[in-house]
């Protein structure tokens, strides 16, 4: 038989999460595109489900694994322990996770470097003169949010400033809510979100309240994609390459198909993209 006549599955990624979330949010779409772009030259391309619950996401790799489906699969939204490493190991699924080396249990592992970029924007905003910053983050189950979250408390304590966080679930109207809820308490002078849906929520809660971006209230979105761009004023973001993490995620699944051992890759330094919505501590109040 010809190596043309041989059959070659897709690889499988499945999302737990709403529906309408997923279709709003542009990081997946990046994700698949670069995922696509590495897969082609191996005759193969992704094979996407989304689910509501990490259950259902669990009996997909099972079903998959069961009819040979999927050559194999990209995870990612860890959480410490997740489940999903011991069972695609057990299905003998090959698998690759877009994660911290320690939450990815000896898979091959896109490291996006999420506590470097905490970092920069914190520092970046602490540099403009604020001392009071907020983090809307995701959901607390995620390893990447507790990562995160931890760079942000830690950056933070060094500086000596103060600040405050608040779990969303990456929906525009959570980031809304939760910049509503920021400001009916002890209102910060900046905010760091954790994608760029959620900071353009802080956007309609800021409009809706009277404050004006930059200069009563900064904003700092995540991954830098087309939204924070159109946005107006358009986001300040910590920038990832999307579609270069999903290239690199498929050439790790592959590797893992050809039997070569794991390895931990890391991304290119998440850079800062200065936009119109953040601005320095000595225009505030003016």
């Amino acid at each position: 038989m010809g190596e043309e006549s041989i059959r070659r599955a897709p690889i499988g990624l499945v999302l737990a999460r709403p529906a309408e979330i997923l279709g709003a949010e542009a990081y997946y779409h990046e994700l698949v595109a670069g995922a696509e772009r590495a897969l082609s030259q191996s005759g193969r391309g992704v094979l996407l489900q989304v689910v509501p619950t990490r259950g259902e996401e669990l009996d997909s790799y099972r079903r998959w694994a069961a009819d040979g489906r999927v050559d194999g699969v990209i995870l990612v939204d860890l959480s410490p322990d997740d489940p999903r490493t011991s069972l695609v190991q057990e299905l003998g699924l090959p698998a690759v996770a877009i994660a911290d080396p320690s939450s990815s249990a000896g898979l091959g592992t896109v490291w996006t470097q999420d506590d470097l970029a905490m970092e920069i924007a914190v520092r970046y905003l602490a540099g403009l003169g604020h001392e009071r910053l907020a983090h809307v983050s995701g959901p607390e189950a995620m390893a990447h949010t507790r990562i995160r979250a931890a760079a942000f408390d830690a950056t933070l304590a060094e500086l000596g400033l103060t600040g405050v966080r608040i779990a969303s679930d990456y929906a525009r109207e959570g980031g809304r809510d939760a910049v509503v809820r920021l400001l009916e308490a002890e209102p910060p002078t900046a905010i760091v979100f954790d994608n760029d849906l959620m900071a353009l929520g802080g956007l309609e809660a800021c409009r809706s309240r009277g404050i004006v971006v930059p200069s009563q209230l900064s904003l700092l979105a995540w991954d830098d994609s087309a939204l924070a761009q159109l946005a107006e004023p358009s986001l300040s973001a910590m920038s990832h390459d999307v579609q270069k993490v999903g290239d690199l995620a498929a050439k790790a699944v592959l590797a893992a198909i050809a039997g070569s051992e794991p390895e931990v890759v890391a991304t290119r330094h998440p850079e800062l993209v200065v936009r119109g919505s953040t601005g320095p501590l000595a225009h505030l109040d003016k």
